[in-house]
C-alpha cells in the first residue's frame, strides 16, 4: 500500500481533469506503445463507418435506398468495426492472427460492406466504387503483394456477381448496359490498384531490406566501438568505461576490485622470426584460452599491442592470483605448433589490488610496475604489486 502512495500523489498533483483524461485516453486506446497506433486506426475506421452509415440514411430519407435494407446493411459494417475495435484494443487479435490489426480480414470486411451498399444503393451506386478503391488503397499499406492481388481479384469477382445477380433481378433500376459500364470502370480501377499493391510490395521489401543492413550496421559498429577486432576481447576504451562502473559499484559495497596487467613473453621475437600473422595467431590463441578460464564476472581486455588487462569484481588478491595462475596453467596446454614446434605461449603479471577511492590511473601503474619486476624475475610468472 505504502508502495502505491507516490503514484497516487502524483496522479493527484495532476489535477481531476487531467488524471479523468488520461483515465479515459488509456481506456479507449488502451496503454501507451505501439499498439495504440493500431486501436487508433480501428477508431478511425469505425468513424468513417458511421459517417458512410449517415449518408445512407440521407439515401433512404431521399426514397432511393429500402429502409430494412439500410438497416440491415448498417448493423453488418457498424458491428462488424466495432467487434475489429475490440479485438484489436483487448489484444486477443495477436493471439488469433500473425497480424495484430487484422488488415486483411478487416478490408475483406469493408469490401463486402460496399458490395452490399452498391446491391442496395440504386441510381447512386456508382459513387459506391469509388469506396471501394478507398478501401482497397487502405489495405495495400498493410497487405503482402500476394494478398492485395488476391482481395483486388476477390473484389472484382464479387462486383461483377453483384451487377449479374442485380441486372437479373432488378433490370429496371440495374440495366445490363449500365453494370457493363461500371464493371468496365471497376476492372480499369481494380488493375491500377494491384499495380499500385505491387508497387507498394516492392517498396516495402526494399524498406525491409534496408532495415535489415542498418541494423545489421549497427550491430557492426558496437562491436567496434566495444571490441578489440583481432582478439574479440573488449578494447582500452571499453574497459575504462567498464572500471569505472565497476568502481563505482566498489564504492557502494566496499568490496575489493583486483586488476592485472599481462605481457606475453618474447612477443617481438615471435614477430621477427615468424611474421606478423604468426604473431596474430598467438594473440587470438591467447584470448581464446583465457577466455575459457575467467569467471563470468571477470573481464579480460586488449590494453595495447601484446598487454592485456584484467579486471576481477569482488575479488581479493589472493583470490585474483589463484585466478591468474589458473589462466597461465590453461595457456600451458595450448600448442602452436603451426608457426613452430614447440613453441609455447607464456605471459608475466602484475597484480594488484584497487581499493575503494583509489584512482584507476594509479592502480593500473602499480599493475604495470609488478609485471615489470615478474619480467625481471625470469617472465612467466605473477607478481603482486
Amino acid at each position: 500500500m505504502w508502495a502505491a502512495w507516490p503514484v497516487i500523489q502524483n496522479e493527484i498533483s495532476r489535477g481531476p481533469s487531467q488524471t479523468v483524461k488520461s483515465y479515459l485516453v488509456n481506456l479507449v486506446l488502451g496503454p501507451p506503445g505501439h499498439g495504440r497506433w493500431r486501436v487508433l486506426m480501428g477508431l478511425l475506421t469505425l468513424a468513417l463507418y458511421v459517417l458512410f452509415a449517415m449518408l445512407q440514411h440521407m439515401e433512404v430519407l431521399l426514397g432511393l435506398i429500402d429502409a430494412t435494407a439500410s438497416a440491415w446493411l448498417s448493423a453488418y459494417y457498424l458491428l462488424g468495426s466495432f467487434g475489429f475495435y475490440l479485438l484489436v484494443r483487448s489484444g486477443w487479435s495477436a493471439h488469433i492472427s500473425s497480424d495484430p490489426s487484422l488488415m486483411l480480414w478487416q478490408t475483406v470486411h469493408g469490401v463486402l460492406a460496399v458490395i452490399g451498399a452498391y446491391a442496395i444503393t440504386g441510381p447512386a451506386r456508382g459513387a459506391v466504387i469509388a469506396i471501394l478503391v478507398l478501401i482497397l488503397a487502405f489495405g495495400m499499406f498493410g497487405l503482402s503483394t500476394r494478398q492485395a492481388r488476391l482481395l483486388a481479384l476477390f473484389s472484382f469477382m464479387a462486383l461483377a456477381l453483384t451487377m449479374a445477380w442485380k441486372s437479373r433481378t432488378d433490370p429496371l433500376r440495374y440495366p445490363v448496359s449500365v453494370e457493363v459500364v461500371h464493371l468496365a470502370f471497376g476492372v480499369i480501377v481494380l488493375l491500377g490498384v494491384s499495380a499500385l499493391a505491387m508497387r507498394m510490395g516492392g517498396l516495402r521489401a526494399r524498406l525491409h531490406s534496408q532495415k535489415k543492413a542498418l541494423e545489421a550496421s549497427l550491430v557492426q559498429i558496437r562491436q567496434l566501438a566495444t571490441q578489440d577486432e583481432l582478439t574479440g576481447l573488449v578494447n582500452r576504451r571499453h574497459m575504462m568505461t567498464l572500471m569505472k562502473a565497476e568502481q563505482a559499484r566498489q564504492q557502494r559495497t566496499g568490496e575489493a576490485m583486483s586488476l592485472a596487467l599481462l605481457d606475453l613473453d618474447h612477443f617481438k621475437r615471435v614477430n621477427d622470426s615468424f611474421g606478423h600473422a604468426a604473431g596474430d595467431m598467438v594473440l587470438r590463441a591467447f584470448a581464446d584460452s583465457a577466455g575459457h578460464n575467467l569467471r563470468g564476472p571477470d573481464v579480460l581486455s586488449r590494453w595495447g599491442g601484446e598487454e592485456f588487462l584484467l579486471m576481477l569484481p569482488a575479488t581479493s588478491e589472493a583470490d585474483a592470483f589463484q585466478c591468474v595462475e589458473r589462466m597461465r596453467a590453461g595457456l600451458a596446454q595450448v600448442s602452436v605448433d603451426a608457426i613452430a614446434p614447440d613453441l609455447r605461449i607464456t605471459f608475466s603479471a602484475g597484480l594488484c589490488a584497487c581499493q575503494p577511492g583509489e584512482s584507476l590511473d594509479v592502480a593500473i601503474e602499480r599493475a604495470d610496475q609488478a609485471m615489470y619486476r615478474a619480467k625481471e624475475q625470469g617472465r612467466n610468472c605473477t607478481v603482486c604489486g
